[in-house]
């Protein structure tokens, strides 16, 4: 038998007292964070591509400048938008304010062709009067505010309505959905100026008339949206786990699928709003909108229409207030249609 080892020693370990200085706080670093992947919510992210649209930050600043004016721009003026201006001329009889700021006559003349009467030097007239001397600037921003109520009332509604109808038709599908949406052709098939002709018969004008026109023809274009948004999405392993775990379908399609559908209604709402304005415009400027004395967009065109000879200068404010909102929401319009959906190379 060979030789037994020896027990290699144990060594004992000290304990280590710490003394000052021994540790010490690292300096701060500098991290750099790749900004385009952290984490951020899906509406900040909808934001952020949204305001780096030039077009859609410009649409925003038009509408938000003409819907400023339209709420306090009649707050502005001392005169409604119902009052006849008077004033007394040099023969102390009262005449009626007829032309574009009559305090500056050489545009006055230029303008109407017309010299100005009397002393119109205490009026301010920014756009000037009709012909039944009433301030344009108030009718001009009360108009912008009357349709602009007009506009958001019916496609808050129609908003509701087509887009209940066309989330109900997708998700039942089969017999429903085919009968959902025969009724829907019958109505696109139905011209609207027959509606309106209709509507016409059976209601006074004004903007009842109007609201309810454009009830019965804008939710079909948000129905048709949220069917094909439903049929997209209703087969998808969130929906199957809700009615595996015996959510109810109305649970299922208005707290589950709902909120995923939201971002193509919401640009389709900003791409109705000024075909309903527009609309609203060209029913009252053919006689079956709103009613005067009260104004409106189209009520204002009509009214420089008819007096285009002898006062040009009236038709503009209105076109210009129109061709301006229909521009400034058609550019929202297309910069939140790219936010919620952008490209690969935008991300």
């Amino acid at each position: 038998m060979g030789k037994k080892q020896a027990a290699a020693p144990v060594l004992k370990r000290e304990a280590y007292t710490p003394v000052p200085g021994d540790f010490a706080f690292l300096p701060p670093r500098d991290i750099n964070t790749d900004r385009n992947f952290a984490s951020q919510s899906y509406w900040k992210g909808v934001a952020v591509h949204f305001f780096k649209n030039r077009r859609a930050v410009v649409g925003l600043i038009i509408v938000s400048l003409i819907i400023f004016f339209a709420v306090f721009g009649p707050m502005m003026n001392s005169f409604g938008y119902r009052d006849i201006v008077q004033y007394r001329n040099e023969n102390n009889k009262r005449v009626v304010a007829r032309g574009i700021a009559p305090q500056i006559p050489a545009l006055h003349r230029l303008l109407t062709g017309e010299e100005p009467e009397g002393n119109f030097a205490e009026y301010t007239f920014l756009f000037g009067t009709d012909d039944l001397g009433r301030d344009l600037w108030t009718r001009t921003w009360y108009g912008a505010r009357v349709s602009l109520i007009i506009a958001f009332v019916t496609i808050i509604i129609d908003m509701i309505i087509g887009m209940s109808y066309g989330l109900i038709s997708g998700y039942y599908g089969g017999t429903t959905d085919n009968i959902m949406q025969r009724f829907v052709e019958i109505a696109n098939s139905v011209p609207r100026l027959v509606i309106v002709s209709v509507l016409a018969i059976f209601m006074p004008k004004g903007m009842g008339l109007v609201i309810v026109a454009l009830l019965l023809t804008e939710w079909i274009g948000m129905s048709k949206i949220a069917r094909a948004e439903m049929l997209k999405i209703k087969e998808q392993e969130y929906v199957l786990a809700s009615r595996t775990l015996g959510a109810g379908s109305g649970h299922i399609i208005f707290r589950e699928i709902l909120p995923n559908t939201i971002g193509p209604i919401i640009t389709q709402v900003m791409f109705s709003i000024p075909t309903a304005i527009f609309t609203e415009a060209f029913l009252s400027f053919v006689g079956v909108g709103i009613v005067l004395p009260q104004c409106s967009v189209g009520t204002l065109i009509e009214d420089g229409f008819n007096n285009i000879t002898t006062l040009p200068y009236q038709i503009l404010p209105p076109i210009i207030v129109l061709a301006l909102l229909m521009l400034g929401f058609n550019f929202i319009g297309d910069g939140l249609r790219e936010a919620l959906a952008p490209k690969l190379e935008d991300m």
